[in-house]
């Protein structure tokens, strides 16, 4: 028979109560008949037009094989003669309650998955699975039903179904009683509660202890059992299971979850409920429990999903690109009569509201009315997951798919996250035109999310605000071990990049890259905030593993970047703006500097940046932040970056008789930036060419004594890391700071004898944030003198192989901060000075000629003058306004 359309209210016998149609089955009369829902109310007598009665098929459910899809193809034709009782497609609304209820409670069995999500206020009303005030059922809308749902009674002679789905497997089994069936599954709703009932109450994982997310609990008791015990005692109603552990314990349930998650995750919602309510009675939570399953392993590729994936759970991975603004989703609409104020609430269905034409109170046609405030909404996000590298085939460009989250998964992951997604896999059409509904045969695919997971056991701990990872005690022991060691600092960095030769101060640079300085922040006195992160520049001859290291720090990182400089443009480092396809607005598209934030970003390849990509980074590297105003869109993104770039020089070999400014051509704003410039050149020496191949070849041919020395461990490494960034913020000494002081002043000291500047307040800054990273290095909450011995050395041996003027061979730092050494602008200006002397012995003659001063110049003059020396002291005097270069002849003396 088929149910109503839309919800009908009529009046009882039991005074103010009302009863739907959903709520009738199951119930006798007085007399013993059925109650059968009519058009108009409750019929409690027999038919005067009785069926013809059908003889029902005896099949037995399908309990335990496997939810194929042929069985699920084949299961509608086998059940088409059984007794059917079809539910509507639109649920009645929460309405007063019914005592003939099996709870007690509600006239509506919320023991079955299709009345699921019936909503439930905070008043006075107890809910039939806590028995408690204040515990109100929750949508799910990202398991929502996207078609009619139909129960089946198997093995029933029976006209009407059995509605209690509360008994025993082992019982329904032995007496092959009816059994209610999901129509087209073969799930059947008691043997599923029952089966996750034990599921939860006896699961043991083997490999708990190697979980780390599970090393606060006993490893020899029930897993999901301790999680009830948190649950009660943070008050964060959810329930994360692993599928892993469900395949393990129960395969046939776990191919159900798979096949059939809109059946099935409301079942076990249900389930686990029950359980909690009955093991807490007391407990009180916002809303009930809701179970969320990952690391399914039907894990797709994004590129593989494909037709046969849809409505079944799937896991895949990849990383945000981008997210947008909370969406606010009708997911009960109520309508009010204008002419007797009847109200009704209507749930959407698929998207759609089925708006009531008849009001059943006045009788009256069209003339209900939606009421905004009364409705209710849920929370919305369109969530961009791009595939990640590693998943990506060789030529081909990333993959998208577009995820909705809902409810509490709104703003849990942001744009740059590296994250597992376990959600439905959906298709919806697509509308030729809005105002109409008439659909194109193409469908869209969406995922509507069931967890979120942010896991990369080969990357470091994310650093999130607000938030800290776990350790077990046992592993900050080990680590807190380690950190007394004297050789700690030499251990750490031989760890990282392993498989580049020597560079061992580029290595210890690197490293106190990773654990960066600590954060400062003086906006309450006007200050601002100051940088805490590290920048380092590699530059240097071709093939001397620049780019190696490089792509070891982007594989260890979370929410690192990694980019190339030809193949970088402005705004896709920064920001840029686009039209969004699914709301036609125009939206903020953040680039690599903005998706790196509390991240590094690696960019090879730094030289061959044009002059506009290069410009975006200089407020990035100093300010951390990222100023936006295009299209309207005006604002300001924080860029809290670590940026390790590498250079190749413009002659492809570095030419040791020029500065580094002409060899790798970036302008001196930029490089004053960085903390650490190293070199990188080839000593092209015998015995290093020796010792180097050498190397090489052990990386391909294990020796004993590569094997005798082991390094440490990559999980030591990330774990000691990520412990530091999060526990560990030291503070300078009084001592440290007189240290400081005195490293300054005599860096300064060095060239003031001979006019060179070999020291800027921003190389004191870099020492200070240097002399952080050490401390951390050490878990120590104070900066010592050794701190900042070390940041100076490390810091004077970078300078010595960057800032050297080749000239004088002294250390210049005039080179990064004006690209000229004092040498040169000494030389410069002395020749100036020459060169206008030379035009005065001229007398008064308005005119020379430009080739003839260049060679009256070079036989005057006792050193080399070459062209460009030349033209330079030209645009000297033309800047002091005592000649003017006409074209490229004549030179006008003012």
């Amino acid at each position: 028979m088929s149910s109503p359309r839309r919800p009908l209210r009529t009046p009882s016998r039991r005074g103010d109560e009302s009863v739907s149609p959903t709520s009738l089955l199951g119930r006798r009369s007085r007399d013993g008949t059925p109650v059968r829902p009519t058009e108009n109310g409750v019929d409690h007598g027999p038919r005067s037009t009785p069926r013809k009665p059908r003889t029902p098929r005896r099949q037995q459910a399908p309990s335990g094989s496997s939810p194929s899809r042929s069985l699920r193809s084949n299961t509608p034709a086998l059940m088409r003669d059984a007794n059917i009782v079809e539910e509507s497609d639109q649920l009645s609304p929460a309405i007063n309650l019914n005592p003939t209820s099996p709870f007690g409670m509600s006239e509506i069995d919320l023991s079955s998955p299709l009345n699921y999500g019936t909503p439930s206020s905070l008043g006075s009303v107890r809910t039939p699975r806590s028995g408690i005030r204040g515990t109100p059922i929750r949508l799910r809308p990202d398991i929502r039903t996207d078609r009619r749902i139909r129960q089946v009674n198997v093995n029933s002679d029976q006209l009407e179904p059995s509605n209690d789905a509360s008994r025993d497997v082992s019982s329904e089994l032995d007496q092959a009683g009816p059994q209610l069936v999901i129509w087209g599954t073969n799930v059947v709703v008691s043997q599923c509660k029952e089966k996750f009932k034990r599921f939860v109450s006896r699961f043991i994982d083997p490999d708990a202890e190697e979980d780390e997310r599970t090393e606060t609990m006993d490893v020899n008791e029930p897993l999901y059992m301790q999680k009830l015990e948190e649950i009660h005692t943070l008050e964060e109603p959810f329930l994360n299971v692993n599928c892993g552990h469900l395949e393990a314990f129960d395969p046939d349930l776990y191919r159900q979850l798979v096949c059939y998650p809109q059946e099935v995750i409301p079942t076990f919602d249900m389930a686990i409920n029950e359980m909690f309510f009955d093991k807490f009675p007391a407990a009180v939570l916002s809303h009930q429990i809701q179970v969320r399953p990952f690391n399914a392993q039907k894990t797709k590729n994004m590129r593989a999903l494909n037709p046969e994936d849809i409505d079944q759970l799937i896991t895949i991975s990849g990383m945000v690109i981008r997210t947008s603004n909370i969406i606010p989703e009708m997911r009960e609409a109520f309508f009010k009569c204008i002419v007797c104020s009847f109200s009704t609430a209507i749930e959407i269905d698929r998207g759609r509201i089925a708006e009531p034409t008849l009001c059943t109170n006045c009788n009256t046609n069209h003339c209900f009315t939606l009421v905004h405030n009364r409705s209710q909404f849920t929370d919305k996000q369109l969530v961009k997951l791009q595939e990640s590298p590693d998943d990506m085939p060789a030529g081909q460009t990333p993959h998208t798919v577009l995820l909705f989250a809902h409810n509490d998964l709104v703003d849990a992951v942001q744009a740059g996250d590296r994250v597992t997604v376990t959600g439905i896999y959906r298709a919806v059409p697509i509308q030729v035109n809005p105002r109409q509904r008439s659909v194109r045969s193409v469908y869209k695919t969406h995922i509507d999310v069931v967890h979120f997971r942010k896991a990369d056991n080969k990357r470091l701990y994310e650093q999130m605000e607000g938030k800290e990872h776990l350790f077990p005690p046992e592993r900050v022991d080990l680590l807190q071990l380690l950190s007394k060691k004297e050789d700690i600092y030499e251990r750490l960095a031989r760890a990282v990049a392993p498989s580049i030769y020597e560079n061992e101060d580029i290595k210890k640079g690197i490293l106190l890259q990773l654990f960066g300085g600590t954060k400062k922040t003086f906006t309450n006195s006007g200050r601002g905030n100051f940088r805490a992160e590290v920048n380092i520049l590699l530059c240097g001859d071709p093939g001397t593993s620049k780019s190696q290291l490089l792509s070891y720090v982007y594989n260890l990182v979370p929410r690192s970047q990694y980019t190339s400089g030809k193949g970088s443009s402005a705004v896709g480092l920064t920001a840029y703006v686009t039209k969004d396809p699914e709301t036609r607005q125009l939206v903020l598209q953040t680039g690599a500097l903005v998706l790196a934030d509390n991240g590094i970003c690696c960019i090879d390849e730094f030289d061959k940046m044009n002059d506009s990509t290069r410009s975006v980074l200089h407020e990035v590297m100093e300010q951390q932040t990222l100023s936006i105003a295009k299209a309207g869109i005006i604002c300001q993104l924080n860029a809290r970056t670590s940026i390790l770039a590498a250079a190749n020089p413009c002659e492809s070999q570095w030419n040791k008789n020029k500065t580094i400014i002409e060899n790798i051509m970036l302008p001196h704003t930029l490089l004053s930036r960085f903390d650490l410039i190293f070199l990188m050149l080839d000593p092209q020496n015998e015995l290093f060419d020796q010792r180097l191949a050498r190397h090489l070849v052990s990386l391909y041919y294990k020796t004993r004594d590569s094997e005798e020395d082991e390094l440490m461990d990559m999980s030591i490494l990330r774990d000691y890391i990520a412990y530091a960034r999060e526990h560990i913020h030291p503070k300078l000494s009084e001592l440290a700071s007189n240290r400081l002081v005195q490293a300054y002043v005599d860096m300064r000291k060095v060239g003031s004898g001979r006019g060179q500047i070999t020291a800027y307040p921003r190389q004191l800054e870099s020492l200070i944030r240097l002399s952080e990273a050490h401390a951390k290095l050490r878990f120590s909450q104070t900066v010592e003198v050794l701190d900042v011995e070390e940041a100076w050395r490390l810091h004077r041996e970078a300078l010595k192989q960057s800032a050297t003027d080749p000239l004088s061979g002294k250390i210049d730092v005039c080179i990064l901060t004006t690209g000229l050494s004092s040498a040169t602008r000494k030389r410069r200006l002395e020749l100036a000075q020459a060169l206008k002397k030379l035009i005065t012995s001229k007398g008064q003659v308005k005119t020379l000629n430009y080739q003839k001063i260049f060679s009256e110049l070079k036989e005057g003059s006792q050193v080399m003058v070459t062209r460009e020396m030349f033209e330079d002291a030209l645009k000297d005097l033309q800047d002091d306004g005592f000649i003017i270069v006409m074209g490229k002849n004549t030179i006008r003396v003012c």
